[in-house]
């Protein structure tokens, strides 16, 4: 087959280096701080409901749009923690991940050649994201430890001509926490260029400083913002990929159209254990958050001790490092890593502009048992730096 005959979508789609990083651990046999994937189990009440659904032969096509009870939970969920008053019948979506939330509000806004805004450093999908709808990325690239924004960085952006912004909050790999006041900056901007904001959230609950802000409920955005969030990463169930999308009726509606010929439907049995898990209680939130805090403050002297100057992160599961102490290249370094340590972390050129040649970023995820962690800062002290 030529390489001619394939499409430019496929040709510009890179492999995942997230996923790279977990191959080559079994290479070297190293722990794997790469790939956002907990190794500790799921919760037991979320894995008995997903059991019963499956026994109680749930197991045909769902409504397209998700479970009806669960778009209710979900509408209730954004009422008590986000004070959003949504409608689960025109609003809420269920879908296969918030990665196909992602890629549906992208197919449902932007055409090819339409520019979109993309803050780095970026979640690896993005970029590939855009590929597949044909859209340009513009880059703002937000300095550590504080990653700020301003509307003197941001204006002669939307000067150009955007159609979406991307925002991650928290941020996944820079554990940023957007503050109201960005977001604020954010709207007003979207009000007067005439853009719209897709608002990535699924590390909402993941949160040890700063409150999280649902850009939805920042005033004249309710017909401007598409909400992707999911259960992945609260709950610990990444395999399981249920998502969810909110927008305006309009929105929602184009969204719908695309996720029924793309996937139909999120699978059904997980959808009712879904449910379930929507009805634990603000103790399993507040205990999880402490957890995760727990495994931060971890692993984050053993990186600081290195060397690697790393960002405290304010919320998610991830530190961003610096690694030009053990490399002048990402790759090389996390290569270095994982065969002398025999810890895998993610390289930060799948975080960044694709045109950067000079990136000296590493990415380590914490969503690990403690004696992981704990293996992994033995090994990592090993490590002759020089």
């Amino acid at each position: 087959m030529s390489k001619h005959s394939l499409s430019q979508r496929s040709l510009n789609t890179k492999e995942s280096q997230i996923r790279e990083a977990s191959r080559y651990c079994h290479k070297f046999g190293a722990i794997n701080l790469a790939q956002g994937l907990p190794d500790f189990p799921a919760p037991e009440a979320l894995k008995e409901a997903a059991r019963d659904a499956i026994a109680q032969d749930h197991n045909q096509y769902a409504d397209t749009w998700g479970l009806e009870a669960l778009r209710v939970a979900i509408a209730a969920k954004m009422q008590r923690d986000n004070g959003i008053s949504v409608d689960p019948d025109a609003q809420v979506t269920v879908c296969c991940g918030a990665t196909e939330g992602l890629n549906i509000a992208l197919m449902s806004l932007v055409d090819p050649g339409d520019r979109v805004l993309i803050f780095e450093p970026f979640y690896e999908n993005y970029i590939p994201n855009l590929a597949t709808v044909g859209g340009i990325a513009e880059f703002v690239t937000l300095q550590p430890p504080q990653w700020q924004i301003s509307r003197e960085q941001l204006e002669p952006i939307f000067q150009k001509g955007l159609k979406v912004v991307i925002i991650n909050t928290p941020a996944n790999p820079t554990g940023k926490v957007w503050t109201r006041a960005e977001l604020q900056i954010i709207a007003d901007l979207c009000q007067q260029y005439d853009v719209y904001v897709i608002t990535d959230e699924i590390y909402e609950y993941i949160l040890y400083e700063g409150e999280h802000v649902c850009m939805l409920s920042i005033e004249g955005m309710s017909d401007r913002t598409i909400v992707v969030n999911g259960f992945s990463k609260t709950f610990c169930v990444t395999g399981w990929r249920l998502g969810y999308t909110i927008a305006c009726p309009e929105l929602t509606a184009a969204m719908r159209r695309i996720h029924d010929f793309l996937t139909i439907c999120a699978p059904a049995p997980l959808q009712y254990a879904a449910l379930a898990a929507l009805n634990f209680g603000r103790d399993y939130y507040h205990q999880m958050a402490a957890d995760y805090k727990r495994k931060r403050d971890l692993l984050y002297p053993a990186l600081q001790q290195m060397g690697l100057n790393p960002v405290l992160p304010r919320g998610a599961y991830y530190i961003w490092t610096d690694c030009s102490i053990l490399a002048a290249d990402a790759n090389a370094a996390a290569y270095r890593l994982a065969k002398e340590a025999k810890v895998a972390a993610v390289p930060g050129n799948c975080f960044t502009n694709p045109s950067q040649t000079e990136v000296t970023g590493l990415r380590f995820c914490f969503a690990k048992q403690d004696s992981t962690l704990e293996a992994a800062v033995a090994q990592m002290q090993q490590v002759q730096i020089t």
